[in-house]
Formats: C-alpha cells, sequence, structure tokens
C-alpha cells in the first residue's frame, strides 16, 4: 500500500511540475517547444500564471494537496474544518492575494471564511476544478473503499466548492484512486469506479449547481482516447471536444481521458498532459495522481522522484506518504 500511496503523492506533483510550463492551446505549446514536452521544463516568461517557476516546480494544486494530506493526518480522517484549516493555511503560504495562480473559487471562499462567513456557505458558489486538482490524499486513504471515498472528496470539498457539480468531480478523482489501489484492478475498474463516485458526489450536495453529468463527459473522454486517431489528434479532441479549463465538468473528464490515453503509465500521462495544455497543470496532476495510485512508485525513473524532491523541498513526501498510510489502515480496520 505505501508503494500506491508514494505513487499518488508523486504523480500528483509530477503532473503539475511537468505540465506546468505549458500554455493556453496545444498549438501554442508545440510551437514553444517544437513537440512534446519530455523533460522538467521551466515556465517562459511569458506564461500568464507561471512564469518565474523553475524546471521541476509544482504549482498550487500539488501545494494544496500536501495541505489537505497534512489535516487529514492531524485529524485523522477528513473534516470539513480540516479542509478549511488546510486552504487557509496553505493561502498564507502563498502570500494570499498576491499569488497569481489561486483559483476564483477558493480566493472567493477564503475571503468569505476571514469575513467571518460558516463553512457550509463560504463555498456555495465554487463550482471550478480547485476541490478536484486537490483531492488525491482523500483517495490515498481509501483503498478499494470508493463510496467512502467519494463521501470524503465531498466533504473535503464544503468550505471552498459546495456544489454538486464540484463535488461530483472530486469524488470521481478520488474513487479513482481509490480504486487504483486494488491490487489487480484494470484501467477499466478505474475508470468504472471514477464514474460511480462521480454520481455520488452529484447527489450529495444540496446546493445544485449548472453543468453537464462530469460522469458521462467520463464516458466521452475515454471515446475520444480510444478512438484509434494518432495520439497528438485525440489530444486535440479532447482540448476541442472536453475541454481544458477550469471547469470542473472539462477538466476532471479530460483527465480521465489523459489517464486512458497513455495506458495508465504516469510518466507518458504527463507528456499528454502538458501537450493537451490549457489548464495543463491541474489535467495532469488528477490523471498522473491516479496513474501513479495505480502503478506505484516503481514506475516513476529515479531521476524524476529526485528532482520532485530537490525542486519541492518544503514537501515531505515520505512523511506524508508514512501519515496517510496509517489513516488508510485505520479506515480499512473500520471497515473489515
Amino acid at each position: 500500500m505505501l508503494k500506491n500511496i508514494l505513487g499518488g503523492l508523486f504523480g500528483q506533483a509530477l503532473g503539475d511540475a511537468w505540465a506546468m510550463p505549458a500554455l493556453m492551446t496545444p498549438e501554442d505549446t508545440w510551437a514553444m517547444y517544437g513537440g512534446w514536452v519530455t523533460r522538467f521544463l521551466p515556465a517562459p516568461d511569458s506564461h500568464p500564471f507561471h512564469r518565474g517557476l523553475p524546471a521541476g516546480k509544482i504549482t498550487d494544486d500539488t501545494e494544496q494537496a500536501a495541505s489537505l494530506a497534512e489535516a487529514i493526518i492531524l485529524d485523522g480522517k477528513v473534516t470539513v474544518e480540516g479542509a478549511a484549516r488546510a486552504v487557509l493555511s496553505w493561502y498564507e503560504r502563498v502570500g494570499g492575494d498576491a499569488c497569481p495562480y489561486v483559483g476564483p473559487s477558493t480566493r472567493r471562499a477564503v475571503h468569505a471564511i476571514q469575513a467571518g462567513a460558516d463553512l457550509w456557505s463560504s463555498g456555495r458558489f465554487g463550482d471550478t476544478n480547485g476541490a478536484s486538482m486537490r483531492v488525491s490524499p482523500v483517495g490515498l486513504i481509501h483503498p478499494g473503499q470508493v463510496i467512502a471515498a467519494a463521501e470524503d472528496a465531498c466533504m473535503s470539498c464544503v468550505p471552498t466548492h459546495n456544489t454538486n457539480v464540484a463535488m461530483s468531480g472530486a469524488a470521481a478523482v478520488a474513487g479513482a484512486i481509490a480504486e487504483a489501489m486494488v491490487p489487480g484492478a484494470s484501467l477499466d475498474d478505474i475508470v468504472a469506479s471514477g464514474k460511480q463516485a462521480a454520481d455520488i458526489g452529484r447527489n450529495f450536495a444540496d446546493n445544485h449547481w449548472i453543468g453537464a453529468s462530469v460522469a458521462r463527459r467520463i464516458d466521452q473522454a475515454v471515446q475520444i482516447a480510444r478512438s484509434g486517431k494518432p495520439v497528438i489528434e485525440r489530444i486535440h479532441d479532447l482540448y476541442d471536444v472536453i475541454g481544458a479549463t477550469l471547469a470542473i465538468t472539462e477538466s476532471v473528464p479530460a483527465a480521465f481521458g489523459v489517464l486512458v490515453l497513455a495506458g495508465g503509465n504516469p510518466m507518458q500521462a504527463a507528456v499528454y498532459g502538458a501537450a493537451l495544455s490549457g489548464d495543463a497543470d491541474t489535467v495532469s496532476a488528477m490523471a498522473c495522481a491516479m496513474a501513479g495510485a495505480w502503478k506505484g512508485i516503481d514506475a516513476f525513473p529515479p531521476d524524476v522522484v529526485e528532482t520532485l524532491r530537490t525542486a519541492n523541498p518544503e514537501i515531505d513526501f515520505d512523511g506524508l506518504a508514512l501519515g496517510l498510510e496509517e489513516v488508510a489502515k485505520k479506515n480499512l480496520t473500520r471497515s473489515g
């Protein structure tokens, strides 16, 4: 189990950092780098959000996932209060409103919480992908427990993304990761569990919001990924048909599309996620977290792991993995 948890954590960071320098469209990214992104690169000076970030550096996706993991380990479970504490502490660490890559739903919710709003109302307008990008630790503490992972994912959404559409997307990622940790699970099993969890999340929130079915759009993304066209054409189809924006109904299905296109290989998913462009770091973080949880840490070349450690010394990957493993063991004991 520990190897899967480490794989999920390093997968999250891999996808985030590898796709961090990607630009807004596949054409822009392809032109900038002369083809596939095949190594960690710094963000170009022209990047609207990540300029100045060095090669291998993570962004808010993994920063928030690590902060949520710390809260889960401290509390021994997922709580609304812990999720809020995780977001607020992260927000302060990155400089608050001065940080160029804080998402709109998260920024709005943080301001509401700071003004004294109740945690069950602070996220009532949150419909973007901030909760899904950080949710991987929730899946990692529920190996094989898809329903529990989906329900806890929804709880982690409450302070910032308390809408059914956001909960659906976060639950999909957490549920897929929970299934990915099952020995012998197939890629089809992972996708099916993600869709099951998406429907759980869609029915969890009282606050219904505008948005397509995440589960049905995952189906669409997987169909594109398996269309048989040349890979670059399938990536363009994911961008043009599914989308790669901050919208939860685009980025989460796109992540499943990238996961399937890569055959569940975390390194290949990082390459394809960067080529997808748009909100590539978030899509890739989710895709590679799912792939990493499935394949485990042994699927990562040692130099990639070392780069992620060196570029992000503030993240204690090993400590987080051990802490999450203890919570996972307790969850398995309680369910057994």
